[in-house]
């Protein structure tokens, strides 16, 4: 009997919990790692949900809390990240315990983080069976060299029963993108080295991480991207292919024209994963370009990231923004007058320049544009000289007395379908960005002497804050649909609009034009119905990846990142729908008082969405054959076909006759991407058996 009782209480010893503490000391301001450890011994058995690592808690001393990344690196060398990019400039971690047994998660408190919450990566990575003995390692690095101080005051680790189990991806029915560093922090800039790998087995087919990386497999530079976004938990990137050289190689990425400059964009303040990819698409259908991209999930450095879009950055080049290519040495006559790329956003003196007038409802404001490409440091004063004294001769004809002339007025400068369209697409989703920063232009070279390329606006880009009610002034907190987003600049916003839309609209002819391409898309792409389409199509397509994604960040349910006005939905199907019902009220609302007047309007869906690209595209729907005819004598060579959540559903090599069979598409709007020798265009083409 008193073997039994003490082999009981034995038993009892080796399960009851047991804590163990690390060293402490200073962390480092060099952007170097600092490392403290914890010998641990004793344990019996190996790691498992039976018995394992069950909490983790800190206390430390830190001005600028989002500088810090921490990292728990076990003795078998798994290394998940506890926390980072955290807490902006607030201080200090205070009694911070990390659990999976908590009820929110650490992306979701703010400083000092005191009491117990769950870690951006789950303890049961930990529980995979190793052995707890050994030397573990609290990894902590200071990811903003030489400017905020701190220390490690304690830490320790608890070992216990009811512990969490690994977070188990192996497959996805999306591309699966796999990025490692070896263990190198991503800065700001610049890029640094690293390897990727893209496991995409095509559509409908299921990918899985023990798949070929048969997408692209090879040496990448990434750095981090963004302004807010780069604060919140999922990092947002950007990523130059590269050859073995470490040069750039242009490459095809998940059906998209090859090029060497990609971004990743982070969905952690987008709940329903689409709001830019709605907002592009719809900018497409107008017949305008927009980035394209591909849903996937994220590995980097072996830990699961989430859902991104891999999508296309914009800049000039033959398939994004194709303008002509503007040389160091074009600084005279017609050589110097394109391409240019030029955005309205945050700037330094050395990148911009001010604008000689000043926004019409806001006189007391001044506007600066930013040099885009070429960029700041390539391009020359000619350069400079020249786009500047364009954007002024328009600002003098828009802001004169005879604006409206269409010989001598502003529309002798601007395209005015690609401002229409804009306006469309960046009012629709009342977009606070829209209209002050991430906002683009482009100028071409000119076609003669006589003949002058016009600015166009956009690609339209940047809508994770749209979409939605957020805190910001009154246009923007209205939950009934209504408010301008155009008037941004009644916000005293961190970047002045330049208010070209206000006098635009003063314009009879501008107003009509905008009513009449309003009536016209609103018949077809962007119907109630089409819109909804849209978004059912992408969240069939997410359904699965989304558990993953919420389960791996934990804010669904909970507001975070932008300041929304409505309590966030606790479901992804609540997202949805709470997203849909916004689109319906904006939509209604912009139905009642988008200016102007459509009573001679004569515009159809197929010329408003497919100006002539020198390619044409018939029956237009088609049934079970689509033909392509050149229109300049250049013959299409390959074709493909895109549902409108940006999905290949079919790519072939044109025939002599240019003919497609579409016999087993299904019925529904698609857009067609349409490759020449030299060119890459889209056209709107409907299917219907």
């Amino acid at each position: 009997m008193k073997k039994i009782y003490l082999l009981l209480l034995l038993v009892t010893a080796i399960f009851q919990a047991q804590t163990f503490n690390g060293t402490t000391g200073p962390i480092s301001d060099d952007a170097t790692l600092n490392n403290y450890t914890a010998t641990i011994s004793g344990l019996s058995g190996p790691l498992t949900s039976d018995y394992g690592l069950v909490t983790v808690c800190v206390d430390i001393t830190h001005t600028w809390d989002s500088d810090l990344n921490v990292h728990l690196i076990s003795p078998d060398g798994t290394d998940i990240n506890l926390f980072s990019a955290l807490g902006g400039g607030e201080d200090n971690f205070t009694g911070t315990c990390l659990s999976q047994s908590a009820e929110a998660s650490i992306n979701t408190g703010w400083a000092p983080y005191t009491g117990v919450f769950k870690p951006q990566e789950t303890l049961g990575n930990q529980n995979n069976g190793q052995s707890g003995n050994g030397v573990w390692t609290l990894q902590i690095l200071d990811t903003y060299a030489f400017a905020d101080t701190g220390s490690v005051n304690s830490w320790s680790i608890t070992f216990g029963t009811g512990a969490a189990t690994p977070f188990v991806f192996t497959s996805s029915n999306l591309p699966i993108v796999i990025i490692n560093t070896n263990g190198v922090a991503i800065p700001d800039e610049p890029k640094i080295d690293a390897l990727m790998g893209i496991i995409d087995n095509g559509p409908d087919q299921m990918n899985h991480l023990t798949d070929a990386q048969n997408g692209f497999s090879g040496n990448i530079g990434i750095e981090l991207r963004g302004n807010y976004s780069q604060g919140l938990p999922q990092k947002p990137y950007n990523f130059e292919t590269r050859d073995a050289a470490g040069e750039e190689l242009n490459v095809g990425l998940l059906g998209m024209p090859s090029e060497h400059d990609w971004c990743l964009i982070a969905n952690y303040n987008d709940k329903v994963f689409m709001r830019n990819k709605l907002a592009y698409s719809l900018f497409e259908q107008m017949g305008n370009y927009a980035a394209r991209s591909r849903y996937c999930e994220v590995i980097l450095n072996g830990s699961y990231q989430g859902i991104y879009l891999l999508m296309e950055k914009i800049k000039r080049d033959n398939d994004r923004v194709d303008i002509a290519k503007l040389e160091t040495t074009e600084n005279t006559g017609i050589n110097a007058t394109g391409g240019y790329i030029l955005k309205s956003d945050y700037w330094t003196w050395e990148d911009s320049w001010q604008l000689n007038y000043h926004p019409l409802d806001h006189p007391d404001l001044d506007v600066r544009l930013v040099y885009e490409y070429p960029k700041p440091e390539d391009i020359t004063d000619a350069q400079k000289s020249y786009i500047q004294q364009y954007i002024d001769t328009m600002e003098t004809a828009l802001y004169g007395e005879d604006f409206t002339d269409p010989a001598n007025g502003y529309s002798k400068y601007l395209d005015v379908d690609s401002f229409v369209d804009y306006f469309i697409v960046n009012e629709l989703a009342r977009n606070i960005d829209g209209f002050r920063k991430s906002w683009f232009f482009s100028k071409d070279k000119d076609v003669s002497a006589t003949e002058n390329s016009k600015l166009k606006a956009g690609p339209v880009w940047d809508f994770d804050w749209a979409w939605k009610d957020i805190w910001s002034c009154s246009i923007f907190e209205a939950t009934d649909g209504s408010g301008w987003a155009h008037l941004i600049n009644d916000c005293s916003p961190d970047v002045n609009s330049n208010g070209w839309y206000i006098r635009l609209l003063q314009d009879p002819a501008f107003a009509n034009r905008l009513r009449c391409r309003w009536e016209t898309f609103r018949a077809s792409f962007l119907s109630d119905a089409e819109v909804d389409a849209f978004i059912n199509n992408v969240a069939d397509e997410l359904s699965v990846a989304q558990v993953r994604h919420f389960e791996k960040w934990g804010n669904l349910g909970i507001n975070t990142g932008t300041p929304e006005v409505e309590q966030d939905p606790a479901t992804f199907g609540g997202q949805i729908n709470q997203f849909k019902n916004w689109i319906a009220l904006r939509l209604a609302w912009l139905d009642a008082n988008i200016p102007g007047s459509a009573e001679n309007c004569e515009l159809s869906v197929a010329s408003a969405a497919n100006p002539d690209y020198g390619v044409v595209a018939y029956p237009n729907p088609a049934n079970t054959i689509l033909t392509f005819k050149a229109t300049n004598g250049i013959q299409p060579e390959r074709v493909e076909l895109f549902d409108l959540t940006g999905k290949s559903v079919l790519k072939v090599s044109v025939t002599n006759s240019g003919e497609m069979n579409v016999s087993g598409v299904a019925d529904g709007i698609y857009v067609c991407r349409i490759l020449t020798k030299n060119t890459c265009k889209s056209l709107k083409v409907s299917i219907l058996h």
